[in-house]
């Protein structure tokens, strides 16, 4: 038998990002206060005594899921928010450079004023807005950490990026 190639079939688009959370109260509150997301509705308390939860979850058998929100973002993405309770596990947010590392951005139109408001809210910005180079010049990005540490980034391209003003071909890698 021929082994497929290519990508899955009938892949159109990203339905939800899971995060987990040390605190779902206080992620409910940046999630909907400061990210401005629509809480929809929560699930759980979820545990077994067999192998489901390792062989669904890649967690250990003995983890329980407390309970999970769904939050929707301008009528769009769907994050979906865990609160885990399990013995050995790890506190600390993975860094970008760490595998498994990650960010979430987010669009914004008009990038000085979301940074000037996530700041008097008292957020965590990195450093200030970058301009980007090559195929993405014409955009500028943030980054900015969620109460739970992990990494969230603002960008703003209000007149497209070199990309797509190149019809997607800029000759650079």
């Amino acid at each position: 038998m021929k082994k497929p190639t290519g990508p899955i079939p009938g892949v159109t688009g990203v339905d939800h990002f899971g995060v987990t959370v040390p605190d779902l109260e206080e992620a409910r509150a940046f999630f909907v206060d400061v990210l401005g997301c629509e809480y929809l509705y929560s699930l759980g308390p979820f545990q077994h005594d067999d192998h489901w939860m390792s062989e669904h979850l890649g967690v250990d058998d003995d983890t329980v899921m407390r309970r999970l929100h769904f939050f929707s973002l301008a009528g769009r993405a769907v994050f979906e928010v865990f609160a885990y309770e399990a013995a050995g596990r790890r506190t600390v947010p993975p860094r970008n450079s760490d595998v498994g590392g990650h960010h979430v951005a987010l669009y914004v139109t008009d990038l000085d004023a979301a940074v000037a408001h996530l700041r008097a809210l008292g957020v965590t910005v990195m450093g200030d807005p970058t301009a980007s180079r090559g195929p993405s010049e014409g955009q500028r990005w943030v980054y900015f950490r969620s109460p739970w540490g992990m990494q969230f980034e603002l960008v703003s391209y209000p007149g497209g990026k070199a990309f797509d003003r190149a019809g997607r071909r800029t000759g650079e890698d």
